[in-house]
C-alpha cells in the first residue's frame, strides 16, 4: 500500500456554487407569533457591564417596562456568539416572550466577542466562568431585578450554565441547560470514546472565523478597529490546543462538572434531542445530581425545542416559564409534580438524511435509572445472528478490517437538522463491517437507555478503533441507524491513562452505546454492525487494523421498556409560540449541502459539506452579514497517510461605506506518528489587507 513519507498540506480547495436547502429555521416559520403579553416590554439594545478588572461586557436586555418600580427575576444567557448579529434573529424570538411574562432577560456576549472588550482565547476558561459569576452579581444588584437569577443556554451556554452553577453564585437560583455536557472529554465536539472527532476540525474552523469578526462601530465607536486587531492577534488556533490534549487530562477535567457534581446546589432542567451529540448528559445528570432535576429528550437535533427539528416541536417557551415561575417566583406551576424524565419514543422510519418530523409518542419515567427497564441479552453467533434468550449461538472467531469508506453514510456527530447530516441507509457502510442480525421480531420492542455491547476481541495493531451501530432493518432490507458509539481500544480501561494493545492478546471490553428511545416494530430485524473505521465521524487509527471478534464470549444487552397506559395520559406540551420576528432581509440563502463522491479513476473518496448563514441584512440597524463555509474530508486509494480534513470560511460585515471581510482556512493531515495543522487567517478592511496570520503545527499522536 502506498505511503506518504512526509506530511504535506494538500492542494487548495476549489469551491463550487450549489443549490440552497432547508434549515432549522424552516420549522420556526410554522410557529404562532405572540405580540401581546401580560407585561409591556422595554428593550435596552446595548449596555455595558463593567467587571471588577475594568473589562466591559456587552449586553442586550429585555424587561417589563415597569421593572424598576416592580423588580422581577432575571434570566441570563451568556455566549460568545455576538448578540448584535449572529444570534440576533434567534434571540428576538425568545427573550421578549419571556420578558413579556415578567422577567428581565439579559443576553451577554462574553469577553472577546461581539462588542465586549478583550480576547476570547478558548472555551470555558477560568476567566469566562469568573466573569459569569460577576455578571450574575451585577444583574442581582440592578434596580429592575428582585435578586433572583436563572441561567439558561444551549450548547456553549448550556455548558457554562452548569459550570457557573458549580461556582455557586448566591443569586443563581435555577438553571436550564440544553444540548450540553457535564464531561468535556466524554461528550463534546473534540473526542468520543477516546477517538478524535472530525467535529473538532469543524468547530475549530467555525470559531476561528467567528473570532475574526470585529465589534460594530455603531456601538463601540472609533475604538472598533483596535479591538478587532487585538482579537485577530490574540485569539489563536484553538485546534492546536485541543489536539494537544488527546487523553482526559486536567485540560478537559476543568469545566467538567462531573468531577464534583455536588458543587451544583441549584435545580437543573436538562434538555436534549436524539439527533444531537449531547443526549447522554441528560441521563447522567438525572442519575448524579443531588438537587431537584428534570430531563427532557425529543427527536430534535442541536436546537431549542420550540424550533424542534426534526419535529414535532413543542411549546418550549411556555415550559421554560413554568420552570422559572416555580423556582424564581415561588409559584406552584405543577412542573415538579410531573415525571422527572419525558422522552420521545421514536418509531421506525425509512433511512433519510433529513427528516421534517419523526413519528413516535411521548413517554415518561418517574426517575432515572428506571425500575421498569428490563435488560434483555442477545448473543453474537459465528453465523452472523443476534441470538435471543433460548436460542443457541455458535462460538467462533470473525475478523474485520474495514475500508476507510465505512462511515461515509453515518451523518454528522452532532446534527443541525440540515439535509445530509443524519445517517443514510446503513447497508453501504455495513458492506465493510461485521454484521449480526436477529430474526424478524414477533412483537414490537421498545428500547430506552444505553445499550451495552460486551466484546471479546483481539487486534493485530497496538492502536485500534472499534465502531458499533444498531439499526432497524425493514422487511425490504432498508437499514436505519438509531444509535452508535466508537471506542479507541487503547482507552478500553481508562481515558486518563490509555495503554497500547498487545497484538494477538484477547481483551474483554464493555462498550455502552449512546442513549436512545426507539421502537423496533414486529417484522423488523435488529442489526449490530462492527467496524474498524468510521470516517469521517472520527479520525482513523494510524494504520489499517484487523480486529478478531470471538463470538462465544460476546453479547449485546438492550434496555427494554414496556409500553404503559400512563404514557397516554401525559400532560401535553403547549402549542409552539414565539415573539415577533426581527426585521431581516434575506439577500442570499445559505448553501447547505452534503455530497459523497468516489472518483473511480483515482479511487479518491470525498465528503463535502456546505454550511453557513448566507447573506442577510438586519434592517433595524442597517447591517449586512455574510458568512458561509465548506468542509472537505477525503482520502485516496485506501491510504491512511492521505486522510485529510479541510475547512474554509468567509465572513463579511458591512454598513454604508464601512466593510470588512475575513477568510479562514484550516487543514488537518497525519501520518503514523503525528498530526499536522496548517491554517491561515486573512482580514480585510474594505479592499485592503488589515491583518494576516498563518500557523503550521506538528502535534504527536498520543495513542490516537
Amino acid at each position: 500500500m502506498r505511503r506518504v513519507a512526509k506530511l504535506r498540506p494538500p492542494a487548495p480547495i476549489a469551491f463550487d456554487a450549489c443549490h440552497s436547502t432547508p434549515s432549522i429555521w424552516s420549522a420556526a416559520r410554522a410557529m404562532r407569533t405572540v405580540a401581546k403579553f401580560p407585561h409591556e416590554i422595554r428593550e435596552i439594545e446595548h449596555t455595558e457591564i463593567v467587571l471588577p478588572d475594568g473589562c466591559r461586557l456587552a449586553a442586550r436586555i429585555w424587561l417589563p417596562a415597569d421593572a424598576e418600580e416592580t423588580p422581577v427575576p432575571a434570566i441570563l444567557e451568556y455566549l460568545p456568539y455576538r448578540k448584535n448579529d449572529l444570534t440576533a434573529k434567534r434571540d428576538a424570538s425568545m427573550h421578549p416572550y419571556t420578558a413579556g411574562h415578567g422577567y428581565a432577560c439579559v443576553r451577554v456576549d462574553m469577553r472577546g466577542a461581539g462588542e465586549s472588550d478583550g480576547v476570547l482565547h478558548d472555551e470555558y476558561l477560568e476567566q469566562e466562568l469568573r466573569d459569569g459569576v460577576d455578571v450574575i452579581a451585577w444583574i442581582a444588584e440592578q434596580p429592575w431585578c428582585d435578586g433572583n437569577v436563572g441561567m439558561k443556554g444551549i450548547s456553549w451556554g448550556g455548558f457554562n450554565g452548569l459550570q457557573v452553577a458549580a461556582l455557586q453564585p448566591p443569586a443563581l437560583k435555577a438553571v436550564i441547560t440544553l444540548c450540553s455536557t457535564d464531561d468535556r472529554y466524554a461528550d463534546d465536539v473534540h473526542y468520543m470514546g477516546g477517538c478524535h472527532l472530525i467535529e473538532n476540525i469543524s468547530w475549530a474552523s467555525i470559531m476561528l472565523a467567528r473570532n475574526s469578526l470585529p465589534p460594530d462601530p455603531r456601538l463601540v465607536g472609533e475604538r472598533w478597529r483596535d479591538m478587532w486587531i487585538e482579537r485577530l492577534k490574540g485569539s489563536g488556533l484553538w485546534l492546536e490546543h485541543w489536539l494537544g490534549h488527546q487523553r482526559r487530562d486536567a485540560f478537559w477535567q476543568h469545566g467538567s462538572v462531573c468531577e464534583d457534581i455536588g458543587r451544583i446546589e441549584c435545580p437543573v432542567y436538562a434538555v436534549g434531542g436524539w439527533a444531537d451529540g449531547y443526549t447522554n448528559t441528560v441521563f447522567r445528570l438525572l442519575e448524579s445530581l443531588e438537587v431537584p432535576v428534570k430531563g427532557l429528550v425529543g427527536p430534535w437535533a442541536h436546537t431549542y425545542p420550540h424550533i424542534g427539528a426534526p419535529g414535532p416541536a413543542i411549546g418550549w417557551l411556555q415550559e421554560e416559564l413554568r420552570w422559572w415561575d416555580y423556582w424564581l417566583k415561588g409559584r406552584d406551576t405543577g412542573i415538579m409534580d410531573e415525571p422527572r424524565l419525558r422522552a420521545w419514543m421514536q418509531e421506525a422510519v425509512e433511512p433519510k438524511t433529513w427528516y421534517e418530523s419523526r413519528a413516535g409518542r411521548w413517554i415518561a419515567e418517574p426517575g432515572w435509572p428506571s425500575a421498569d427497564i428490563r435488560w434483555t441479552p442477545f448473543a453474537l453467533d459465528a453465523g452472523g445472528r443476534l441470538a435471543g434468550q433460548g436460542e443457541d449461538a455458535a462460538g467462533g472467531a470473525l475478523a474485520v478490517s474495514s475500508p476507510l469508506s465505512v462511515g461515509q453514510h453515518g451523518g454528522k456527530w452532532c446534527s443541525y437538522a440540515l439535509p445530509g447530516d443524519q445517517p443514510a441507509d446503513q447497508n453501504a457502510d455495513d458492506i465493510g463491517s461485521l454484521v449480526f442480525e436477529t430474526a424478524p421480531l414477533d412483537a414490537p420492542m421498545e428500547i430506552l437507555g444505553a445499550p451495552v455491547a460486551t466484546l471479546e476481541l483481539e487486534s493485530d495493531k497496538p492502536v485500534a478503533t472499534v465502531a458499533l451501530r444498531l439499526s432497524t432493518v425493514a422487511p425490504d432490507g432498508a437499514a436505519t441507524r438509531f444509535t452508535y458509539t466508537v471506542l479507541n481500544l487503547t482507552h478500553r480501561a481508562s481515558h486518563e491513562a490509555p495503554e497500547p494493545l498487545e497484538p494477538g492478546k484477547r481483551y474483554t471490553v464493555e462498550i455502552p452505546l449512546n442513549n436512545i428511545g426507539q421502537q423496533i416494530p414486529a417484522g423488523h430485524r435488529l442489526r449490530l454492525s462492527i467496524s474498524t473505521t468510521y470516517w469521517p465521524i472520527v479520525w482513523p487509527a494510524p494504520e489499517p487494523v484487523t480486529l478478531t471478534v470471538h463470538t462465544g464470549a460476546s453479547s449485546l444487552r438492550l434496555p427494554v421498556r414496556s409500553a404503559r397506559a400512563e404514557d397516554e395520559t401525559l400532560q401535553p406540551f403547549g402549542e409552539v409560540e414565539h415573539a415577533p420576528a426581527l426585521p431581516v432581509t434575506e439577500i442570499e440563502q445559505p448553501d447547505a449541502y452534503w455530497r459523497v463522491t468516489h472518483d473511480l479513476a483515482n479511487d479518491a473518496h470525498l465528503v463535502e459539506i456546505g454550511d453557513g448563514y448566507g447573506t442577510i441584512r438586519f434592517d433595524n440597524i442597517d447591517l449586512t452579514l455574510a458568512m458561509n463555509g465548506v468542509e472537505r474530508y477525503g482520502y485516496s486509494d485506501g491510504d491512511y497517510g492521505s486522510v485529510t480534513g479541510e475547512a474554509r470560511w468567509e465572513a463579511a460585515l458591512s454598513r454604508g461605506d464601512w466593510s470588512m471581510r475575513t477568510v479562514t482556512e484550516t487543514t488537518l493531515i497525519s501520518d503514523r506518528d503525528n498530526f499536522r495543522v496548517v491554517a491561515r487567517m486573512q482580514a480585510f478592511e474594505g479592499d485592503e489587507l488589515a491583518y494576516e496570520q498563518s500557523w503550521d503545527r506538528t502535534i504527536p499522536r498520543d495513542l490516537v
